[in-house]
């Protein structure tokens, strides 16, 4: 038996992490699709954990091969997707596949399966909140942070793409939306 798809994107910053981190912790019987990437591992990222790390070369023959469900070029030769094998191996646990993925491939997916798939776009309550946040994070040189607050901008505009849009100006409460929207959705 197939099981459902939950999609969740944000833009960097917006919280989506805690409220994926949440919704695994919730009891609705999700597991996490670990996607893969042709970038280098960072420090404390583990291969089949964090991503399934794959030289450019491999991602190429694996797109070529048709063995990912989605994908895209985020920047030149680092590319990002959901390997076929992945959503497999979590339907056959019984499990459904719960997507941590950025804005574009949360509308790929939903686009792709529109009647298994709920997704959710988490929504900073303002650019300015959000700059505040990536700022804390210290994490980000200026010319960086400047480009992800563009891309965070030109990704809010993609929101409506989505099933529901859970603003997160407050973090216990947007967790408290996804978990009933996630419920209703799998009950239904």
């Amino acid at each position: 038996m197939k099981g459902k798809f939950i999609i969740v994107s944000a833009p960097s910053g917006a919280g989506k992490t805690s409220i994926v981190s949440r919704l695994m912790n919730a009891g609705l019987n999700l597991e996490f699709s670990v996607s893969a990437a042709s970038r280098k591992p960072r420090p404390n990222e583990i291969h089949g954990r964090d991503y399934f790390f794959i030289p450019a070369e491999e991602f190429r023959e694996k797109i070529t091969n048709g063995d990912l469900l989605e994908w895209q070029e985020v920047y030149k030769d680092q590319y990002y997707g959901t390997l076929k094998s992945e959503v497999e191996r979590i339907w056959k646990t019984g499990h459904h596949v719960l997507f941590d993925v950025d804005v574009q491939g949360g509308i790929n997916l939903k686009k792709m399966f529109p009647d298994i798939s709920l997704a959710l776009f988490i929504m900073p309550p303002s650019l300015a909140e959000l700059e505040k946040r990536l700022r804390l994070r210290s994490t980000e040189n200026e010319e960086s942070l400047k480009k992800r607050l563009e891309k965070a901008g030109y990704e809010i505009t993609f929101s409506d793409k989505f099933d529901k849009t859970i603003i997160n100006d407050n973090l216990e409460d947007a967790v408290n939306t996804a978990i009933n929207t996630v419920r209703q959705f799998l009950n239904a």
